[in-house]
């Protein structure tokens, strides 16, 4: 496998490059993440079942996506495909920073950097509506990405309805889901969205800086939607420090009611971790629901 994974990398650098040191990383919850290096240069790897191959394709089409804005930094993908058993992915290995330059710091000058440069990537918007050129995942979900004119339809379809089919499956209860749905429209109404490019999947886990302070956002789940979810999903976790939202503001400011619609688009999150997981995901997510409606 590596031998293949090798050669494609030397195809795509025009340079022979032959593997000497492979360190494990963390590559999420999904994958096998590794750092390759021929003691000149190192590349991440992530790996999967070659049956994933398309979240990798995916995932780095999406990083292709978010780099054309020349906005924040992502990490820059370099090949991928299906070796044997495994699909993989190569990307650009960034150094990340320790506890100077991660959420440790509330009031880091890279988090107001990773404020103002995520709102330059929200700016970056599209023609055909809603949605994205090719379905993604979610995690390991699938994540449906059909073109749309009407957010609200969209979200409603795509995000919450599709989320609900999968809980159905898991024997998820969610005696209000109807009633949500139909809902959705009207808690829409006064909203005036314009597709912007997100993230899709950012939570404090998904973003950091490198040692010299970049931020840096990575593993999306990206679309064309409301700017909004990517902003109400960095707060269910814990939150990014004040200076992000602050600096966010300055660039991007928030339209009115974000408050009440943010319960509304991380319901999305929730219902996926219930999808994922189970466990007490779906009691929170009815508690969402009773919130919302």
């Amino acid at each position: 496998m590596w031998t293949e994974i090798d050669a494609h990398i030397s195809q795509v650098i025009g340079e022979k490059f032959q593997s000497q040191q492979k360190r494990s990383v963390s590559g999420g919850c999904i994958n096998q993440g590794y750092a390759v290096s021929d003691n000149q240069r190192t590349y991440f790897v992530k790996l999967n079942q070659a049956s994933q191959i398309a979240m990798f394709e995916a995932e780095a089409l999406g990083l292709e996506e978010m780099l054309i804005t020349a906005s924040i930094r992502v990490p820059q993908p370099l090949c991928w495909g299906t070796a044997g058993n495994s699909a993989y992915i190569v990307l650009e290995c960034l150094e990340m920073g320790g506890a100077s330059t991660t959420l440790s710091n509330r009031n880091s000058k890279s988090w107001s950097e990773m404020g103002r440069k995520l709102a330059a990537m929200h700016k970056a918007t599209s023609s055909q509506g809603f949605g994205w050129k090719i379905n993604n995942t979610i995690g390991s979900t699938p994540q449906i990405n059909t073109w749309t004119a009407d957010w609200a339809q969209f979200y409603a379809k795509h995000r919450l309805g599709y989320q609900f089919q999968l809980a159905r499956r898991r024997g998820g209860n969610f005696p209000k889901q109807e009633k949500l749905l139909a809902a959705i429209p009207e808690l829409l109404a006064d909203h005036q969205v314009e597709p912007s490019l997100v993230h899709g999947d950012l939570w404090g886990g998904n973003a950091g800086c490198t040692v010299s302070g970049e931020p840096v956002i990575f593993d999306p789940a990206t679309y064309f939607g409301d700017r909004e979810v990517d902003i109400a999903m960095t707060e269910l976790f814990g939150g990014f420090p004040a200076a992000f939202y602050q600096a966010y503001n300055e660039v991007f400011p928030l339209d009115a009611g974000y408050e009440q619609r943010k319960t509304l688009y991380n319901l999305y999150h929730i219902l996926n971790h219930f999808n994922l997981f189970g466990g007490g995901y779906g009691s929170q997510a009815n508690r969402m629901i009773d919130q919302i409606v």
